[in-house]
């Protein structure tokens, strides 16, 4: 498998990148608004985990050609980017790909952080309104740290919670996901649920903030 990540030079897209590229054999393509940061982006990655023994295949680019080349396609950008991202790609998507949406919006005051729920319900529903009509949108990963995911000396025992529209692409997502060592996933219904989970992100964050030893905290459902 062919995996995109749009935005991929951010820490979320580097966690999800070097995470795959490690633990799988799919292909990793590293997208950014700068080409030649993807690039240097994905030779970064690279080195890290040449450094530590493994072989993988990551490469960078600019988001439309990594689009045009994955299978996958995550848009780990940042939530106020996320549908002018998918918008600048869509004509690089083709019948069959998945486009997944790991963003959460969020507001900070004084007592911590709150999610800002979007006028859409969710940054998952967002995206697939910029999606080709073709093409299914998943949300999944938004409740992983990303600190979490880019030290690798750091052994993830998470759940992720995978919604979409299209049961084939739901079912594709989750089994991707549970390629990444300690990670399982769990089916959370349609897209319209995605508000839900990703309202789930502010509270773990407000969590780790205020309580010792929490740091880059998860969800395990048990």
């Amino acid at each position: 498998m062919r995996i995109a990540l749009l935005g991929g030079t951010g820490d979320i897209g580097e966690g999800l990148a070097i995470r795959w590229a490690r633990d799988t054999s799919h292909t990793v393509h590293i997208g950014s608004r700068d080409p030649e940061k993807g690039k240097e982006k994905a030779a970064e990655y690279r080195s890290e985990l040449t450094d530590r023994g493994f072989e993988v295949e990551i490469t960078g680019s600019g988001n439309e050609t990594a689009a045009a080349a994955a299978d996958v396609v995550v848009v780990s950008v940042p939530p106020q980017y996320a549908a002018d991202t998918v918008a600048s790609v869509a004509e690089s998507l083709e019948k069959g790909d998945i486009v997944v949406s790991p963003a959460v919006a969020m507001d900070r005051d004084k007592s911590g952080f709150h999610y800002d729920r979007p006028e859409g319900g969710s940054i998952a529903e967002v995206i697939a309104r910029a999606t080709p009509e073709a093409i299914p949108v998943v949300g999944a990963f938004q409740n992983l740290a990303a600190g979490a995911l880019t030290d690798l000396d750091n052994e993830l025992d998470y759940h992720v919670v995978v919604t979409g529209d299209d049961p084939e692409a739901r079912v594709d997502i989750k089994e991707l996901s549970e390629e990444i060592d300690g990670i399982d996933a769990l089916i959370g219904g349609p897209l319209a649920n995605s508000g839900e989970i990703e309202a789930i992100t502010p509270l773990l964050i407000n969590l780790a903030m205020n309580n010792d030893g929490l740091h880059d905290l998860g969800v395990k459902f048990q």
